[in-house]
């Protein structure tokens, strides 16, 4: 088989009279999906060790147990490896790596792991801008995965990416020198894209691809909306792009003791809803066949089992929580699948950072997780040092990634800068009434400074101590101290960073038009104690954060017995 779906074909059919079609074949024959062709042939064929692979004149060895789907029906290999499934002539079967083993990779590090089955290709009629999936043929006599056996610790680290989005090849050198960059030569076992790969260019998947793949470590990708065909008619045709790169747009992968479950959940209107030259209409929806392929694979999965679901649009976001494009619809759908679980479930699309726990409570809770991206503000902001935008998101975290550390069941996750200090956690800034605003009073000041000390002693009751903590969310506790005194609790606010507002006011030129500061989910508010005199005071910000791990920073804060701050400009 070719290096797209890294699979072999045997020339003759394997243990055919052994295999049968199972009941869930036969139920996906008489009821297809919506817009999924009828189920019309049944494909086979085995999962084989490649390591122990034979000469070529004897029998591979075929791998037990291992799960291999349809998108919809999951089934388990019998005890030589062998595997049937119901396919019509638009299916991709793929394997779902067990734990102990690895999937073949290609020269980028791309996992390949599906066979798409598509025998007259994408439609050429369609008239895609970006080449789709070539006619495939006839179903091969068999579908063989191979894989090989790999050590896979139950403690392991994972890299979470979401929205690199490069809107041309600058920005892509963007991607390739902030966030690939620090990641490189990590400890990671695999990597993960959520989405949003690409803005609607797709034909730089070959140089992001090559790019991705000098980080030297499995990477997975989802798509998102800026990934789709925006000239399809409607769902069934707007990722041939993506398939052809990448292979199934959903499926699933063990590592370690954990099932990850990578979920395609941007749902295209089609192209007769699009304005302007904008791309159509899109909705956050995981559809029927998706929720069928997420309840077969749960049966197959001890309930123990830590449970990851990756997807594009949230499950739910503070950021427009009415907003079919920002919200996935069908969650409840999805949730009631996984209930009793432990569950952490990723997205990105927001271009924000936020942590929501829609069912359950303490330790049982869905845990959602919103990633900061890796674009930031679409790669907006002011450029002086480096010639690449400062791309601080709109609620105030600068661009970035997450870490996934996973020990058995339990897991962690911890935000990482892409540029600036890796390890910062938090942004401390003062907040006088009288400072705020735009025009003459930012001209008249440096960048910052209107948010950093000195204040006027007349000032210190009228200030407000503001802390955005990066990665934080509603488990998060943020307190202050002033030099050696007792501890002051913060509020968790839903507004505005001071900071992004400032710099998109006074960068306006270096911004993309939509761009402007959002209210956000981890900010902090205090007002600081009247009893602070004239002169220099340490102010010290202690964090839990969402795991209940502490992190501390501070700033010194000086108190001026003038009425009023000096002008710098």
């Amino acid at each position: 088989m070719s290096d797209r779906s890294g699979l072999t074909r045997r020339e003759s059919v394997v243990g055919a009279a052994a295999l049968a079609v199972t009941a869930a074949t036969a139920q996906a024959q008489t009821a297809p999906s919506q817009g999924v062709p009828r189920a019309e042939a049944t494909a086979i064929g085995r999962v084989y060790d490649a390591a122990a692979a034979g000469d070529g004149r004897t029998e591979r060895a075929g791998i037990p147990g291992v799960l291999v789907s349809n998108g919809r029906e999951v089934v388990r290999t019998d005890e030589a490896g062998r595997y049937a499934l119901p396919v019509s002539d638009e299916t991709i079967l793929f394997v779902i790596k067990p734990p102990g083993y690895a999937l073949p990779r290609d020269a980028n590090n791309i996992p390949r792991f599906s066979y798409i089955h598509q025998p007259k290709g994408t439609p050429p009629e369609l008239g895609l801008r970006y080449r789709g999936i070539d006619p495939t043929g006839p179903l091969p006599a068999a579908i063989d995965f191979g894989l090989t056996p790999a050590p896979e610790p139950e403690s392991f680290e994972a890299i979470l990416f979401t929205d690199p989005q490069p809107e041309s090849l600058i920005e892509l050198g963007h991607v390739r020198d902030t966030a690939v960059t620090r990641v490189l030569g990590t400890q990671a076992a695999f990597g993960i894209t959520t989405g949003d790969i690409l803005f609607d260019d797709l034909s730089f998947y070959g140089r992001y691809n090559r790019i991705i793949g000098r980080i030297g470590v499995p990477w997975y990708h989802i798509g998102g909306n800026h990934d789709l065909n925006f000239e399809a008619p409607d769902a069934r045709y707007s990722r041939e792009t993506l398939k052809r790169i990448y292979g199934a747009p959903y499926y699933a992968f063990h590592h370690g003791q954990a099932l990850f479950v990578m979920l395609d959940n941007v749902h295209y209107l089609g192209a007769a809803t699009a304005t302007g030259s904008n791309g159509g209409r899109y909705e956050g929806r995981i559809g029927e066949r998706q929720l069928a392929f997420v309840a077969n694979l749960l049966r197959e999965t001890p309930r123990d089992r830590l449970i990851v679901v990756a997807m594009h649009i949230p499950l739910l976001t503070d950021l427009g929580p009415d907003n079919p494009r920002e919200n996935t619809l069908d969650r409840d759908a999805l949730l009631d699948l996984l209930e009793g679980r432990p569950v952490l479930s990723l997205a990105g699309h927001t271009h924000t950072t936020e942590h929501h726990y829609p069912r359950g409570k303490g330790e049982g809770a869905h845990h959602h997780h919103v990633l900061t991206a890796v674009s930031g503000s679409w790669w907006s902001g002011p450029s002086a040092r480096t010639g690449i935008p400062s791309a601080d998101s709109r609620d105030g975290t600068p661009n970035g990634f997450h870490v996934l550390s996973i020990e058995g069941t339990r897991y962690t996750t911890r935000y990482l800068s892409a540029q600036g200090e890796p390890d910062a956690v938090m942004r401390i800034m003062f907040e006088s009434q009288h400072r705020t605003g735009a025009g003459q009073i930012l001209r008249d000041y440096r960048p910052a400074q209107l948010l950093r000390s000195p204040i006027p002693l007349d000032s210190v009751d009228s200030t407000d101590l503001v802390v955005n903590v990066f990665d934080g969310g509603p488990r998060t506790r943020v307190q202050f101290r002033v030099g050696d005194g007792g501890p002051v609790a913060m509020t968790r606010r839903r507004r505005s960073d001071p900071f992004v507002a400032e710099l998109y006011a006074r960068y306006a030129d270096t911004k993309k038009p939509w761009v402007k500061a959002e209210p956000s989910s981890h900010l902090w508010v205090a007002r600081l104690p009247a009893t602070i005199g004239p002169g220099a005071h340490r102010i010290t910000v202690e964090v839990e954060d969402e795991y209940g791990r502490p992190a501390r920073s501070a700033v010194v804060l000086e108190v001026l017995a003038e009425e009023a701050v000096p002008r710098r400009g």
